[in-house]
């Protein structure tokens, strides 16, 4: 009754540990840009910013995803037990304390455990991974205990197609757009509309304490406690206690680089169609297909439609740009993390209608002037 029991809760915890990261791997691996920015964000809060080249974090993000995501599989599918069940509580013991470090330490707020699919705090990241570290180490204890699915003669199947379908997902959203897109700025949301912030939201709370000095000696006191006119004020301090309601989309803004014009309002309030080519830092741009790009804003002249290219970069990146490319259409400056959020490519277009984004692609699958056509008149 005993070993009976033990194989239940040692199945029961393979099971937990096999699809969180059967998911947490997929969704890394569908947006690799994504889990490369927030490596890097990892090591900018340690410390060390520009210690590892981007082809060097991306690498390691295309490596993180598919570890994850196989020994995921391999576990739900109890191959090679005791290597897989080892790999696995060996990953956990590494990243339980790097998830105790962002709990302590607070340098990022949101991990990037589960990408864009799923925002936890770092306390809940913690605890995930404390969970997940006791699941994995249950199964490595008894890994004879899990039972077995499949024929080991055909187990080598499963291994080799997890492998390249989780490295093909991979690299064809490299080369395209994330298979799903879980950011605020997918096909069909609204920018506008993700920008509000209802009127029954939660609203951020601030404590304030107020450093005063008396006899030469300085103590904190609130509001409630507040003396009499013989202290002398020093300063004040001023601490957010709870965060209130922050909308999907708080970050959003187009001006012009040229004039300094703020074109937010004008660009999402627009009753028709706009282009925006979006590209974080134009130095870093693929200009492979700057022709397709030149076809599309001659178009959208023809049609009178505005094209904008938004970028965080400055003045010589922008010329640059120009240089290589041959560049009409106006550059707006926007910030870079909305940018990379809005689109993983560099560059990348967006079709908007109004405030809504009705079309996005990747700058090696730009649409061309008939396709444009067509989603015109599907959207009538």
């Amino acid at each position: 009754m005993r070993e009976k029991l033990l194989k239940i809760l040692v199945n029961g915890c393979r099971l937990v540990v096999a699809l969180t990261f059967i998911f947490s791997g997929y969704v890394k691996a569908i947006d690799p840009l994504g889990t490369q920015y927030k490596l890097q964000d990892y090591l900018e809060a340690a410390g060390l910013p520009g210690v590892l080249p981007d082809w060097m974090t991306l690498l390691m993000s295309v490596l993180l995803s598919t570890v994850e995501f196989a020994l995921g599989v391999f576990l739900l599918f109890a191959i090679r037990r005791r290597v897989v069940t080892r790999m696995t509580l060996g990953l956990m013991l590494l990243l339980t304390p790097v998830t105790l470090w962002l709990y302590l330490a607070n340098p990022v707020e949101d991990c990037g455990c589960f990408g864009d699919a799923v925002k936890l705090t770092n306390g809940q990241t913690l605890l995930k991974n404390v969970v997940l570290t006791i699941c994995a180490a249950l199964v490595c204890w008894r890994p004879r205990y899990m039972t077995l699915m499949m024929p080991k003669r055909v187990q080598w199947i499963v291994i080799n197609c997890t492998v390249v379908f989780i490295m093909a997902s991979s690299i064809w959203s490299l080369y395209d757009l994330p298979l799903l897109d879980f950011r605020p700025y997918h096909v069909g949301a609204d920018i506008k509309e993700g920008m509000v912030i209802p009127e029954d939201a939660e609203q951020p709370q601030f404590e304030s304490t107020f450093i005063l000095r008396k006899h030469g000696k300085e103590r904190e006191f609130t509001l409630e406690n507040y003396p009499d006119s013989t202290w002398e004020y020093v300063e004040t301090r001023t601490v957010q206690t709870r965060e209130g309601y922050v909308p999907p989309i708080h970050d959003f803004s187009i001006v012009l680089t040229e004039t300094g014009e703020d074109i937010t309002e004008q660009v999402l309030d627009r009753q028709g169609y706009t282009l925006l080519l979006v590209s974080p830092h134009l130095e870093q741009a693929d200009d492979a297909n700057f022709g397709q790009i030149d076809r599309l804003y001659e178009f959208s002249l023809e049609r009178g439609w505005p094209m904008y290219c938004l970028t965080a970069s400055g003045e010589n990146g922008i010329q640059r740009w120009r240089d290589i490319t041959g560049a009409e259409y106006p550059f707006c400056t926007t910030d870079a993390t909305t940018l990379k959020t809005i689109v993983r490519s560099n560059p990348g277009l967006l079709l908007l209608y109004g405030s809504r984004i009705v079309g996005k692609w990747s700058h090696n699958r730009l649409p061309d002037v008939e396709k444009i056509k067509k989603l015109e008149n599907e959207l009538k």
